[in-house]
């Protein structure tokens, strides 16, 4: 880059493209038959996913599905102090379980790899160096401790912080000196003062006279690590990407990435601004929220589906909202042109109703209830383990017949072994004062009761049981139906009241 820097003749700065009027939303999707749809979710991996993340990678992946494109996951690691061990690995493996895997990516590979920045340094260095050949760009030699100062002053000033261009005007002999002292400067874009207007498919015409608010930004570091600005034009240029679908807080910078096309005479990708993602109170989903990182949501027993309903049930993008939308449901249904720039406030109280709806539908398809099976079998080993009395309590005939009961009543699979229904796979511990406490007929009435289960050719429906014990009460004077009932309950789970399930004989 220094050698470069070193040659370089006297700078042709590129035209200016003209305005446009700033208008409504009118533009084609850009999806007309013979385009390839290409899209990324391009996250930093200075965290693990998130439900904001989550929702830009949804929306992305099922505007590619509805057009039978490729959804592309790149991973912007370029600032390399920030970096989370672990992040990556964790995005590639909460997008699969989410359902929504990458056609590419740097796990699965494919044609326009490498899909990490930091082992794409190559290309950025090649763009820099045709911007810096036809004078787009140029290098800058002001200290961190100068630009600090500039900053702290504007600050002070009540202003926004900006450069002030001072290298960009410098002479070839000046350039020469500097890079005498330094062979590595950072490099800077040169902003044009009039900015192209654009059509966002979501918030229509936009133009942001960057130039007038801004300093010329740094495209590339002393370090030799491109910043976002140039590495996103580069590789959505180089990965072929059609569609930029990102969030709504780099609508502003649109302007400068544009410019970046402009300057490197590719044609740009059509983008669409999604509005944010926020609390249900209007505030900002945070990191620092330990309950919005996918992993949590998983280790609670939510279902992929239900993360991805809530999250564009309390946005836009359908034509109408409502709840247990599954997957290809929501590829069908999805119009990008529906999307409204109103930011969708996430109401997470919500999320076991969804849950339970989407438990419910998989509890009513035989093949995934086979599964369910499995999984609550592991979830009761390990929450009573050495507790079982009995084994036959993990028999799959028994455990598919406690769902089949329990749908729609029950949020999580784990609900199964909360306290509530430990009844149904460990023997309560109940003391005779308990049960006195209920009845003074406890003897008689579970005499009673055992004689009417051993009734030899009997079979018993719950309809005809709670037939025969109020029968079986109505023969003991004094003796309500209810106090019969309570006894059993506490007899048969250690608890006052619960939803029972006397159906059920092991």
């Amino acid at each position: 880059m220094a050698a470069l820097l070193r040659r370089l003749l006297q700078r042709e700065r590129p035209s200016a493209a003209s305005g446009r009027p700033v208008g409504r939303r009118e533009a084609s999707l850009g999806t007309d038959a013979g385009v390839a749809v290409r899209v990324r979710f391009a996250p930093s991996p200075t965290g693990f996913l998130h439900l904001g993340g989550l929702r830009t990678a949804l929306y992305n992946y099922i505007f590619a599905k509805k057009y039978q494109g490729s959804f592309i996951l790149r991973l912007e690691d370029t600032d390399q102090t920030r970096l989370v061990p672990g992040a990556a690995e964790n995005i590639e493996d909460m997008l699969e379980w989410a359902g929504i895997p990458p056609d590419e990516s740097p796990r699965r590979g494919g044609p326009a790899g490498p899909y990490q920045q930091s082992q794409r340094l190559e290309l950025y260095a090649q763009a820099t160096e045709a911007l810096l050949k036809t004078g787009a760009a140029y290098p800058c030699f002001c200290s961190p401790q100068r630009l600090e100062l500039l900053k702290k002053e504007a600050l002070r000033n009540h202003q926004t912080p900006r450069y002030d261009n001072r290298c960009r005007n410098m002479s070839q002999e000046q350039v020469a000196q500097k890079l005498a002292k330094d062979p590595k400067p950072a490099i800077r874009f040169r902003l044009e003062q009039v900015a192209p207007a654009f059509q966002d498919l979501v918030y229509g015409w936009n133009r942001h006279e960057v130039a007038s608010v801004e300093g010329d930004p740094v495209i590339m570091k002393s370090d030799g690590f491109p910043t976002y600005h140039l590495a996103c034009v580069v590789d959505d240029h180089h990965m072929g990407i059609s569609h930029v679908l990102r969030g709504s807080e780099w609508l502003v910078s649109t302007a400068k990435h544009l410019l970046l096309y402009q300057a490197l005479g590719w044609q740009p990708p059509h983008f669409a601004h999604l509005p944010l993602l926020l609390n249900r109170d209007g505030s900002k989903l945070s990191k620092r929220q330990g309950d919005i990182f996918l992993e949590h949501f998983a280790a609670d027993g939510f279902l992929p589906d239900s993360l991805l309903d809530i999250i564009t049930n309390c946005g836009s993008g359908f034509a109408e909202n409502q709840m247990g939308r599954t997957l290809p449901e929501l590829i069908t249904q999805f119009n990008l042109t529906q999307v409204t720039c109103h930011s969708a406030l996430l109401d997470l109280e919500k999320l076991p109703e969804f849950n339970r709806l989407h438990l419910q539908r998989l509890v009513s398809n035989e093949s995934q209830r086979r599964q369910l099976v499995g999984k609550l079998q592991v979830l009761v080993e390990e929450a009573f383990g050495c507790q079982l009395q009995n084994r036959d309590v993990l028999n799959p005939v028994y455990v598919e017949r406690i769902l089949l009961l329990r749908q729609g009543h029950i949020c999580r699979l784990q609900d199964l072994v909360s306290p509530v229904y430990s009844y149904l796979w460990t023997r309560p511990a109940v003391g005779r004062a308990q049960l006195d406490a209920i009845s003074e007929k406890v003897d008689v009435i579970a005499k009673r009761v055992l004689g009417l289960l051993e009734r030899s050719g009997m079979s018993l429906t719950q309809d005809m049981l709670n037939g025969e014990l109020k029968k079986l009460s109505e023969g003991l004077e004094g003796t309500k139906y209810s106090n019969v009932m309570k006894l059993l309950r506490m007899a048969l789970s250690g608890q006052q009241a619960l939803s029972s399930i006397l159906s059920i004989q092991r």
